[in-house]
């Protein structure tokens, strides 16, 4: 199965004191250059979801893509603009969507999602479902839009349970995978996080985080 990626950064970090968090600084690189890295080698073509100018990512050559809809409706907006774009690529099944927050994301994302052999399987850690990280298939765009244009929902979870997600579980140990940087305190934990996995695991060997 063909799968292209979606890096999610279309979010304006009002509680990092706003701009993009996929380009915050963590380990002295950006998040997005980490999720890049860990990602492209999972699909077969890469893009980012973002609004406002394109320019800021013009570093990693990659495809933005703003929202088609207006007002800044969230994350499922970003979604759309990426299943919307999917579909218009000769023979691509199935999106990948990513958090473009989240530095250590698994290496085998994409290929346990796609092994749930369902139309949409999103990722579970700790008990909690990440259902912006999924796998969706490409046939859904339409319906995506009609629920948020037509029933003006916004929920990611509540779109998840709509499209039968199919939950894939991730151990949350020794840290989560899916954790994700909110608050500027989180970027000092990530820190830490990554020095743990950098010592324990040989500087990102494992295949079980990026």
């Amino acid at each position: 199965m063909t799968i292209v990626g979606l890096i999610l950064a279309g979010g304006r970090a009002q509680r990092l004191g706003g701009g993009d968090k996929p380009l915050t600084l963590l380990g002295g690189r950006p998040i997005l250059e980490r999720l890049v890295a860990v990602i492209s080698p999972q699909v077969s073509a890469l893009a980012v979801s973002a609004n406002g100018e394109p320019e800021r990512f013009a570093a990693f050559r990659l495809p933005v893509l703003p929202d088609p809809l207006p007002d800044y409706p969230g994350p499922l907006a970003g979604l759309l603009a990426g299943l919307e774009w999917a579909s218009g690529l000769t023979g691509v099944k199935a999106l990948l969507s990513v958090a473009g927050d989240t530095p250590f994301l698994p290496a085998d994302l994409a290929i346990r999602l796609s092994s749930a052999a369902a139309p949409a399987a999103i990722a579970g850690s700790g008990g909690r479902r990440h259902p912006v990280i999924g796998l969706w298939n490409v046939s859904l765009a339409g319906e995506l839009r009609r629920f948020l244009v037509e029933e003006g929902q916004r929920k990611a979870g509540v779109w998840a349970e709509r499209a039968g997600a199919v939950t894939v579980d991730w151990s949350d140990q020794p840290f989560d995978p899916f954790f994700n940087i909110n608050r500027p305190g989180d970027l000092d934990l990530a820190q830490e996080m990554m020095e743990q996995w950098n010592g324990t695991a040989g500087g990102g060997k494992r295949t079980d985080h990026a």
